[in-house]
């Protein structure tokens, strides 16, 4: 049976918005082998990860759940208030999930795990989730530093400048080259890059600094906006990249692409790549409001720790070629489907042990199900990229988001306003009605936890351009 089994490889980036591809519309950003992947296989438009920050959604891809019911609801780490109170969440994967590598080790694959965790480390580390070999893999979130020394335990040090988008490479190809089992393997590569700090080798960063001078947008693009509402970012104003022209950031986004290109050849060598799938996505939308602005992810709305597209939607790309028939769906999927989708690949029942949010996506593609149901999300913190706390549902066309700090609902059809700009509350007050309806009961099934008002609001946050609203943070 296992020689029909498919190798499993989930390549998970950081940070990279829904455009930030291009085969998903950048012109700016050059992605040739994820593009040729893309082709391969299944292109999902319709693809988001289940929060607008790392940790949550990993936690999601590792348990098939909604980060809200796993109890992983902000990056571990952070913690920020505003005229809302923080809630508390778990600071690592509880031991008792059973984690998807977990369940393919235990139905006979070879799990191996390179790159960024950010799940906690020891009784919450990849050792405790299932994973073999294990390359990196700490609790740390993002490198102080993209070329060696790296100072990110455990991984060691390479030889002084090493890209660290390259080392990880070159980890996931040795792992492919030289492994002989007959078993098949999962090879979970989560990359740090494109997170901050946004740095990348010389050489690619000239090629589109001239390629910006060429094009005639070498310019700042940046925009000012509000105020930031959370407090530890006090009087520092949102800044919005209206264009994609980061010519550092573009060489990143070539260096993860150049990596995939490696571990497909990798897999070709080996006589491997028709009976492996692939998985390529990422964690939350791309860095659009804040700390340096490096992307845009126009025409969503908005980027990285917001509730709009945006912070949300992503690229997705499976690729089988022993057995899907590439093409594009806009199928409705959330990261928690990456689970059953892989267990049932792999021919291994591991989500008959626990419950499971995410359903089997190829399968529905296979059959040409319409519709997966609603998605939810729900992020009850305040973000470092300028956005509140709140909650949302996508059900079809019509999306709801809810912000907890006034309870104020706003509806968005993303057939025809994929930029969420046109409020359509009042106008389709029934389909409001329904998906918060959808929205409460989903809150109740996973114990989704509220912020309430912060009882240390000051009166001098008033003069910096804060309002504190009379709402006390509980749904009605």
């Amino acid at each position: 049976m296992n020689g029909h089994r498919p190798n499993i490889v989930l390549i998970l980036v950081d940070d990279l918005g829904w455009v930030d591809v291009s085969y998903s519309g950048s012109t700016f950003y050059e992605t040739p082998h994820i593009d040729a992947l893309a082709t391969r296989g299944l292109r999902f438009s319709q693809a988001y990860a289940a929060a607008p920050v790392c940790s949550p959604s990993r936690a999601a891809l590792m348990s098939g759940k909604y980060p809200a019911r796993v109890g992983i609801t902000n990056w571990i780490g952070g913690h920020t208030v505003g005229s809302l109170s923080d809630v508390p969440y778990f600071h690592g994967l509880p031991i008792n999930e059973y984690s998807l590598a977990a369940a393919l080790r235990d139905g006979g694959y070879r799990t191996w795990h390179v790159g960024k965790w950010h799940l906690g480390d020891g009784q919450c580390g990849p050792e405790a989730h299932g994973f073999e070999v294990i390359i990196g893999g700490g609790a740390q979130g993002s490198p102080s530093t993209y070329f060696s020394p790296y100072s990110l335990p455990p991984l060691a040090d390479g030889p002084d400048g090493e890209y660290l988008t390259d080392r990880l490479t070159d980890e996931a190809v040795a792992l492919i080259t030289e492994y002989d089992g007959d078993a098949p393997f999962f090879l979970n590569l989560w990359h740090y890059g494109v997170h901050t700090p946004i740095q990348a080798p010389e050489h690619l960063v000239a090629h589109f600094r001239q390629k910006a001078q060429r094009l005639g947008i070498d310019t700042e693009a940046i925009e000012e906006g509000e105020a930031f509402p959370a407090w530890h970012v006090r009087g520092v104003r949102v800044r919005r990249r209206t264009m994609q022209s980061d010519p550092t950031y573009a060489a990143m986004v070539a260096s993860l692409d150049a990596s995939v290109g490696r571990v497909m050849e990798a897999l070709r060598r080996t006589g491997r790549l028709d009976n492996t799938l692939i998985v390529f996505t990422s964690d939350n939308g791309g860095l659009a409001t804040a700390e340096g602005s490096p992307t845009c992810n126009a025409p969503l709305a908005e980027g990285k720790g917001w509730m709009e597209d945006g912070g949300v939607r992503v690229p997705l790309a499976i690729s089988w070629p022993r057995k899907l028939r590439p093409g594009d769906t806009d199928l409705l999927t959330t990261t928690p489907d990456l689970y059953p989708t892989l267990l049932a690949a792999a021919q291994v029942d591991g989500d008959s042990r626990q419950h499971v949010d995410g359903v089997d996506i190829l399968a529905l593609v296979e059959q040409s199900a319409p519709d997966r149901g609603p998605i939810f999300w729900h992020y009850p913190h305040y973000s470092n990229q300028g956005g509140t706390p709140g909650a949302a549902v996508r059900e079809g066309r019509w999306k709801l988001i809810r912000w907890f700090e006034d309870g104020h609902e706003a509806l968005y059809d993303l057939e025809n306003d994929i930029g969420e700009s046109i409020d359509l509350a009042d106008e389709h007050a029934e389909i409001r009605i329904h998906l918060a309806g959808l929205l409460d009961a989903w809150s109740v099934d996973v114990q989704a936890l509220v912020p309430r008002t912060n009882p240390m609001w000051a009166p001098e946050m008033h003069r910096r351009g804060f309002e504190k609203p009379p709402w006390n943070g509980i749904p009605t």
